[in-house]
């Protein structure tokens, strides 16, 4: 961000939030109230607005309404020191991309800010929710997917890590009847939980040590909209039955609150594992996966659908390089056809970034996509007039180093059978002295 609006009635909060944004480089435009602010936001450009909500004239809220409808794509931040739910709930729902309490760190503007840099925050801008496949089995998915998400159907999405998987709950929430309203997304694996209770139920002030005011959870912020709870395996067992509550009843109780709220909120969970097995061995509740399991959707793993790769391949350079008809030769494509892609879309999105990051160049090479480190002498990195069995021979000792030698796995990450591995071991001449 590197132009900001700053509206405030507070002289005193306005020079001082005037003052902390640009120590930090930020160029910082001020008004004293929302008609004044509207007036500037009709003669000047600006990145963001970050405005009070109390204010004399024309408020806070009046002035994210006028913004929303002449212009509607620009990120606004709304401060408040008389916060309530109804007005955070009613922010967010007119718009606000994030919102505030005073007092507030200077941490926590940095945050709300590096949010919008990111393209996150409370409303992400959905339009990056774009989903690029040709293959039958995706295709398939996002049928079902855009089936679901014409329903209020509670959504699980269980898949492998770099699959996705919070890309295509953006996709839903895009394709949904309520794509109006919030986007919110929590992980559940970045917090401890006592934090996560907090963060996604809210609190009122004096619940604990701490609380100085009240705090709306991520379920009243999505109010209207999404919710994605991130990484749902990972949730211990005593938010598992609280949450459960809160499906079953749509309402959530703040911690230290005398009342439930009553939500309405689309739930989509996310998961790397199986919470079959976790229920087996008693980490997830049944109840809770059966509430979740409305509609189950599997995100094949990129070795699934190969088909796909000279797709994203393209999509990637274009996306980081800029290169609108590049063309990726069949040597390369072979490889990226034969390799396992244990970190799957992600896995490949990094080596493409990182070919254009350390190269610029417009035209990618095996070496450029198997380059895992500058620094090793015996990395994968190729000059010209080296063959292809010798790049393949310093890709597949390079995954043995890597894998400590363990063969099946070196195998699975080359996307070749172990007989195939042992075959080419023989013709380098390589000992038999790595464990299997």
């Amino acid at each position: 961000m590197s132009r900001l609006l700053v509206v405030d009635d507070d002289i005193q909060m306005l020079s001082a939030l005037e003052a902390a944004l640009r120590r930090k480089g930020h160029t910082v435009e001020t008004a004293s109230n929302g008609i004044d602010a509207a007036s500037k936001l009709e003669k000047e450009t600006v990145q963001a607005v970050i405005t009070d909500l109390r204010m004399p004239g024309m408020n806070g809220l009046e002035l994210l309404q006028h913004i929303r409808r002449t212009k509607p794509a620009m990120p606004v931040i709304v401060l408040s020191a008389y916060g309530t739910v109804p007005m955070a709930v009613e922010a967010i729902k007119a718009g606000a991309t994030d919102f505030l309490m005073k007092p507030f760190s200077h941490e926590a503007l940095d945050e709300a800010l590096n949010k919008l840099a990111a393209g996150g925050g409370v409303r992400a801008d959905l339009q990056s929710a774009e989903i690029i496949s040709q293959n039958p089995l995706m295709l398939s998915l996002l049928d079902q997917a855009a089936q679901a998400a014409k329903t209020q159907a509670t959504i699980l999405v269980q898949a492998e890590s770099g699959t996705g998987k919070e890309l295509l709950a953006r996709w839903i929430h895009k394709n949904s009847l309520n794509h109006s309203g919030p986007f919110v997304a929590v992980n559940c694996a970045a917090l401890p939980e006592n934090l996560l209770e907090s963060e996604l139920f809210g609190y009122e002030k004096g619940a604990f040590t701490g609380a100085n005011g009240f705090k709306p959870g991520k379920f009243e912020l999505a109010q209207n909209g999404t919710i994605l709870l991130d990484e749902i395996g990972e949730m211990a067992p005593l938010l598992q039955a609280k949450l459960l509550r809160v499906l079953q009843e749509q309402e959530v109780d703040r911690v230290g609150g005398k009342r439930p709220i009553p939500i309405k909120v689309r739930v989509i969970a996310t998961t790397n594992k199986d919470l079959r097995k976790l229920i087996a061995r008693g980490q997830f509740r049944e109840d809770l996966f059966f509430r979740l399991n409305v509609v189950p959707l599997r995100i094949p793993p990129l070795r699934d659908r190969k088909d796909d790769i000279a797709v994203l391949t393209q999509y990637f350079m274009k996306k980081y390089g800029g290169v609108t008809d590049g063309q990726v030769d069949d040597q390369t494509l072979e490889l990226l056809d034969r390799y396992g892609w244990p970190g799957n879309v992600r896995e490949l999105e990094n080596i493409i970034h990182r070919a254009f990051a350390l190269r610029g160049r417009l035209k990618i090479t095996p070496a450029d996509l198997f380059d895992q480190s500058v620094d090793t002498p015996e990395s994968t990195s190729l000059q010209a007039g080296h063959s292809v069995s010798e790049m393949e021979r310093k890709l597949i000792m390079t995954t043995l180093e890597q894998t400590n030698g363990n063969r099946t796995h070196a195998a699975k990450l080359l996307g070749i059978s172990l007989r195939t591995l042992r075959n080419k071991l023989r013709e380098y001449r390589v000992e038999e002295t790595v464990a299997v």
